[in-house]
């Protein structure tokens, strides 16, 4: 309950109701079907407006989805290869790195040795330039090729922004979570009143439902 024997009212439109108090402002809510929120009880007198909470809760967080669906963290992506991996399919490797590039995220592109191909891991070296060669109109080379274990790899940074969109997979693993360094495998409020109530930053107390009360 509000318990300060006066507050400032605004209504559903944002007009000024003016001072009035308590009881007669939740009165008034009650008469108008829709509920008495205090949106900031700092001030003096706290401020109220008369609203549907229900709507408001779903219009807010209908907003908070709508700008979280265009918002997107650069996600870390990897593309394998292998030593004998044809030309076909090495372009469309290529192909794909190039679109995780042109989404803005990161990619890590490794190459697996099996058996003896490790005594030869220069040609993985030479294969992973040479990727990066094919697509540094969109990516810079941010970790040189390094070898570990039985796999080489490298990281490429995306030159472009990231795009606003959440969706992505890895090619040829899973999608890995944003980080700094690759691992093996990888809302907006309804308008706040006038004046008294721009500094409002959320609602506080809520009076029940007028079929409630």
């Amino acid at each position: 309950m509000i318990r300060v024997p006066q507050v400032r009212v605004v209504g559903e439109d944002g007009s000024q109701l003016g001072v009035m108090a308590t009881g007669e402002a939740l009165s008034l809510a009650q008469e108008r079907g829709v509920d008495l929120v205090e949106v900031a009880p700092m001030a003096a007198p706290p401020v109220t407006r008369l609203l549907d909470y229900g709507q408001y809760k779903y219009e807010q967080t209908r907003r908070d989805k709508e700008a979280r669906r265009h918002q997107r963290s650069v996600e870390f992506k990897e593309v394998r290869l292998s030593p004998k991996i044809g030309k076909g399919d090495f372009d469309t490797k290529v192909r794909r790195a190039i679109q995780f590039l042109e989404d803005g995220d990161r990619i890590k592109v490794s190459c697996r040795f099996r058996g003896r191909e490790l005594t030869h891991a220069y040609l993985g070296r030479d294969l992973l330039l040479r990727f990066a060669e094919q697509v540094q109109e969109h990516g810079t080379v941010e970790r040189q090729p390094l070898l570990e274990g039985k796999s080489m790899w490298m990281v490429i940074t995306s030159t472009h922004k990231p795009k606003s969109q959440t969706a992505g997979h890895v090619d040829g693993g899973a999608a890995g979570p944003a980080s700094s360094e690759p691992s093996d495998v990888p809302a907006e409020a309804p308008p706040a009143p006038t004046a008294v109530a721009a500094a409002a930053a959320e609602v506080s107390e809520v009076t029940p439902p007028a079929g409630d009360r």
